[in-house]
């Protein structure tokens, strides 16, 4: 029987629907972005001065951010974009986000339609500070959709 606590969100992963795909580009330490928002038009009806109609135009989605550990791993999602960035080259990717059971199995999953990079950035190196270089791939994306999952 499922259970109705809360999911943590510290344990998921990301699918990328790229060739080549290394295991690097699944391990991600944070995404954010998964975000729907309805854009609305004001409408002042005649004779009413308390409030405007707000009605719903269309929706929108907030930029996918993806952040992990930088490494010496060859990276297909880093290919992919070099390729959009550096050389204007774009393929639209689909990507599976879910978040897991302590099994690693998916308990919420998430599809992620027709992803384009949108910027790529490393952190700040500081020769004072003993960080790990975080590797930021922000992504543009038409939508996204939760999927069915059957209980494990």
């Amino acid at each position: 029987m499922p259970e109705s606590n809360p999911i943590p969100g510290f344990y998921f992963s990301v699918i990328f629907e790229l060739l080549p795909q290394f295991s690097v580009d699944t391990k991600f330490q944070s995404v954010n972005g998964l975000k729907v928002t309805m854009e609305t038009e004001s409408y002042t009806e005649g004779g009413q001065n308390k409030f405007k109609h707000n009605l719903p135009l269309r929706s929108g989605y907030q930029d996918l951010v993806l952040k992990r550990g930088l490494t010496s791993d060859m990276s297909g999602l880093s290919m992919w974009c070099n390729q959009a960035l550096e050389n204007f080259v774009f393929y639209p990717a689909n990507l599976v986000i879910s978040l897991l059971n302590e099994k690693g199995n998916p308990l919420k999953v998430w599809y992620v339609s027709h992803a384009i990079p949108l910027s790529y950035e490393l952190s700040d190196f500081d020769a004072e500070q003993n960080k790990i270089v975080i590797e930021t791939i922000t992504l543009k994306y038409n939508f996204f959709k939760e999927l069915p999952v059957p209980n494990f």
